[in-house]
């Protein structure tokens, strides 16, 4: 089939694609689901036979290339699609989609020979942060006309995110070692579609026994049986040779005692009489006649548990807050001169709006009512000149929340004409203050994203440590974009990637802060579009591991998503283009 959605599937890999256990489990995939309602009429003497075409959009070019259509549903103004389209998704980048619906008329696969019946653009973000993950729209592009609605539903694919924990012993088994008893080990394989097979664990030798109990140890269950609980596991067991110790576990060095097969399935039962395993050395047992085994190998306990995704939460309806602090400080130079960090020219957006409109247009789609609080740091205020450290930009201490990213952006030029630059520049006023409403939900609904951005130099580092250390016990992330020239030695320290943050001999608890410096993103050839979507991809990647990390240390499962949207039932006929 023309542009079937299978066969694109094979372009969409991508740049997450390495695992190390399996080598190729890529990032998150969505389905999609689409339905319509009330298309236009376009056929004179029946209904309008529906298809529905998905562009997606490259970051550089913003071309819009064909990713897949769904099938053509016969003689309805309300198609249900059964064909999904699957979608990597990111959280930390803009993945712009549009659907263009089509009434079909022949069998050619040129879509300028069927009736156009509208489109709808939206993010991937916008669907599944959307309540259950259900995005209802109008369509347009008809000029004059009313185009019927679209349903979107985004389904993460579970990519068998369960992981089982399990404990071994042995009894009797083949003494190899001379001298003492042997020292054993297991080494675990999934077996391939093709009957090869491939390592997925080791256990730790336990040394001087015949009878050893390894450690329990916990493993994806895909890197097992890649989803499939039928296929073949098998184990085999060795004893540990010193003359082996250094090749790190090449096998061929030590000493076979013999294997046997399991698989998932079986494993699954726990401990039971079926979970008791002849290991069997098949050179031995062609040689001798009364071999029975060479020991046998018994699980003692097996449990498996779900892993939660970011988009779980999501879907289950937890809300992601985000603020954004700006520093007013007079380093930043004269808003009125063009050398100025803070200068409004009228034909460019200054690296101040630049990174707040790249991380905030992104992180919008998962805030369901769009109101952003918008503070701002190291300024004297109007009507007496006293310095605020986080004072809001629309001058409303009440209500410091902007409408949208735009919304943000009018504040904050606003700002700019009734504030003076000031200083000094102090970071922890704006962290305690997100802490605040952070500490106030802590049961999982909601998650708080601070993106600070200055011109650099800290004037409060002791206490904005005290405060992120605080902070790391909250569900709050921070984002730090550093923009002008200076040097940002003391942002490098808060982001804590290599050393972890730690105020009066206190660690934090999570690694919360993000930084970047604005000038690496800058494109020298003016190509700002490509370089804020990279900025936004570097500062957000991290955000969905220190969420999960969040819930996870608080035991906060995802609230179960509202029931599934089932619109009514009709019956099609389906044909094929």
């Amino acid at each position: 089939m023309e542009g079937d959605v299978v066969d694109k599937l094979g372009d969409m890999s991508s740049v997450y694609d390495f695992d190390p256990i399996t080598g190729n489990i890529p990032a998150t995939k969505v389905e999609i689901t689409v339905s319509c309602r009330n298309l236009l009429d376009k056929d004179t003497f029946s209904k309008s036979d529906p298809m529905c075409v998905l562009y997606t959009q490259g970051v550089e070019t913003k071309q819009w290339r064909e990713f897949g259509r769904t099938e053509v549903i016969d003689n309805t103004l309300n198609p249900d699609f059964v064909r999904k389209y699957i979608l990597d998704y990111f959280f930390e980048e803009k993945q712009n989609l549009r659907f263009d619906l089509y009434d079909v008329d022949s069998k050619s696969p040129d879509l300028s020979k069927h009736d156009f019946l509208g489109q709808m653009f939206c993010t991937l973000g916008e669907i599944v942060g959307s309540p259950a993950s259900r995005l209802e729209k109008p369509l347009g592009g008809i000029p004059g006309k009313k185009c019927g609605t679209i349903i979107l539903t985004a389904e993460e694919l579970s990519n068998c995110r369960d992981s089982a924990t399990m404990q071994f012993c042995a009894n009797k088994l083949d003494k190899k070692d001379f001298f003492g008893k042997s020292d054993p080990f297991m080494v675990f394989y999934r077996s391939n579609e093709d009957g090869t097979f491939t390592i997925c664990h080791k256990t730790e030798v336990v040394k001087n026994t015949l009878n050893p109990v390894w450690q329990p140890f916990t493993i994806p269950v895909r890197a097992l049986c890649n989803g499939d609980y039928d296929r073949t596991i098998k184990v085999e067991v060795y004893d540990w040779d010193r003359d082996g110790s250094c090749s790190h576990f090449l096998l061929p060095s030590h000493d076979f005692i013999g294997d046997f097969t399991t698989s998932y399935r079986e494993l699954a039962r726990g401990q039971s009489q079926f979970n008791v395993y002849e290991v069997i050395n098949t050179k031995k047992k062609m040689k001798k006649k009364k071999y029975v085994n060479s020991g046998t190998v018994t699980l003692l306990s097996f449990s498996v548990e779900s892993e939660f995704t970011f988009l779980d939460y999501i879907k289950g309806g937890t809300q992601i807050n985000f603020t954004v602090a700006i520093d007013f400080t007079a380093s930043n130079g004269n808003p009125s001169q063009s050398t100025s960090l803070h200068y409004m020219n009228p034909y460019q957006l200054n690296a101040y709006a630049m990174a707040l409109k790249a991380v905030g247009e992104i992180i919008q789609d998962y805030d369901s009512d769009k109101m952003f609080p918008a503070l701002g740091f190291g300024a004297k205020l109007p009507p007496d000149g006293r310095v605020s450290h986080e004072f809001p930009l629309n001058g409303n201490m009440e209500n410091p929340y902007c409408n949208g990213i735009e919304g943000i952006l009018e504040a904050y030029h606003q700002s700019l004409k009734t504030v003076q630059l000031y200083g000094p520049t102090n970071f922890a006023p704006v962290v305690n203050h997100v802490a605040r409403y952070a500490a106030a939900v802590q049961d999982g609904s909601q998650y708080f994203v601070l993106l600070i951005i200055t011109d650099g130099v800290i004037s409060d580092m002791a206490q904005t440590k005290e405060a992120i250390v605080n902070a790391a016990k909250l569900p709050m992330s921070i984002i730090i974009v550093g923009v002008g020239q200076a040097e940002f030695d003391a942002m490098v320290e808060l982001d804590g990637d290599d050393i972890r943050i730690s105020s009066r001999g206190k660690l934090a608890e999570r690694d919360i802060v993000q930084f970047v410096p604005f000038r690496d993103y800058m494109d020298r050839t003016g190509n700002h579009v490509l370089s804020m979507a990279r900025l936004a991809k570097d500062v957000l990647a991290e955000i969905p591991d220190q969420f999960i990390s969040y819930m996870k240390s608080r035991g906060i499962k995802p609230n179960p998503a509202p029931p599934p949207y089932t619109p009514p039932g009709h019956t099609h006929h389906h044909t094929q283009i």
